[in-house]
């Protein structure tokens, strides 16, 4: 393996438009569909490094926002790189900030040369333009880099989402004109479609950005207050425009009804804090739908949290334990619910991998709207 970026697609699967395939990058080979864990600070919350190796963990996620906020990508550089900063062998994709930027409006001003902001720790003002969110990922070490792009509220009107969306295609020209001077087949570059909830706008960000010649395509500005229908009904709308040949990520998607309906539809690459957040919050992910272990009927509850979950919580713990725990405030309740919730997430789509192999991803997508 020369370490050069590069995606294959192995199989569609016969009944939907879902894909397997597998995403070479300098740290290693991540199978897709794939669901990558966020580790916003370099960090996966209450999930040790060598805990994510064991649960077969490839790719993460970062965030140059929060990292160039503390402890600052220039230090990161300076100790090696963020792989080396956090110990972590496996693939990094850095999101650009600019959900964040979104969701601290009230702290930001955006013009053509990118968007002023106060810091959420301090107050302190700082600027990222496309170009320097370019720098810092590379300063980085991320083995996938996204544009700087301007996320759109929901709702938000036509003309208003027709600007937003023409300012990020001019901006994500300027990050692919900065990434060449770094390019050298290792890091790659995606391209966020906007547009809001509008189709025309999905089809011309797209149709404009196939043209820059990205390494993947990200949806982007979705999952922020629209209705989950109008959510499925735009990644449905959007994915056909979408290069064949290159990797697909819905960004910040979602739960696992979410993950099964958009990988029939075609999407390779997905985040989401769902996982991890739910876990720490004592939300827990099963077989037999979602257990809030808080609820009293878990007080002498001696089973597993799920008696099909093969992960070290569930074959160890009583949901009576876990329950202890959670209502206790001990930080183990974090660290055990988090195993079990990413060893949910990460199972489901090692199957689902599997199912496309075989052509039978169908039947997932029928058990899914038999439930519904």
């Amino acid at each position: 393996m020369d370490g050069k970026f590069s995606f294959e697609v192995l199989h569609k699967d016969a009944g939907t438009n879902a894909r397997r395939g597998v995403l070479h990058t300098k740290h290693g080979d991540v199978a897709t569909p794939v669901f990558m864990p966020v580790g916003t600070a370099g960090a996966v919350k209450a999930m040790p490094t060598e805990w994510l190796d064991t649960l077969d963990v490839r790719i993460i996620l970062g965030n140059t926002y929060h990292l160039y906020l503390r402890p600052g990508y220039e230090r990161i550089e300076r100790l090696g790189g963020l792989h080396k900063f956090m110990s972590w062998n496996g693939a990094i994709l850095t999101d650009s900030g600019g959900y964040q930027v979104f969701s601290h409006r009230e702290l930001r001003s955006i013009s053509e040369d990118g968007v002023q902001f106060r810091s959420h720790l301090d107050g302190s003002r700082n600027f990222f333009s496309p170009e320097k969110v370019i720098d810092i990922q590379h300063a980085l070490g991320s083995d996938i880099a996204m544009v700087f792009d301007d996320c759109t509220a929901y709702p938000t009107g036509y003309p208003d989402a027709e600007a937003s969306m023409e300012l990020s295609t001019r901006w994500e020209r300027r990050c692919r004109e900065r990434w060449r001077r770094y390019d050298d087949g290792r890091l790659a570059l995606f391209g966020i479609v906007q547009g809001s909830v509008y189709p025309d706008l999905r089809r011309r960000s797209a149709e404009a950005l196939n043209e820059l010649g990205f390494s993947g395509m990200a949806i982007g500005g979705l999952s922020v207050g629209e209705p989950k229908s109008l959510m499925y009904e735009i990644v449905e709308s959007t994915v056909p425009s979408l290069p064949w040949d290159k990797p697909r990520y819905l960004m910040g998607v979602g739960t696992p009804e979410d993950l099964i309906r958009c990988i029939a539809m075609g999407v390779d690459m997905f985040d989401c804090v769902l996982p991890t957040r739910n876990a720490r919050n004592g939300c827990l992910f099963t077989s037999r739908g979602r257990v809030l272990i808080k609820n009293a009927a878990y007080a002498e509850d001696e089973g597993p949290v799920d008696p099909e979950c093969s992960c070290p919580t569930c074959r160890r713990y009583t949901r009576a334990y876990l329950r202890h725990l959670f209502l206790s405030g001990e930080h183990l309740s974090a660290v055990y619910n988090t195993v079990h919730n990413l060893t949910f997430y990460l199972d489901m789509i090692r199957k689902i991998r599997h199912a496309i192999e075989l052509d039978d991803f169908g039947n997932w997508l029928r058990r899914l709207e038999k439930r519904d």
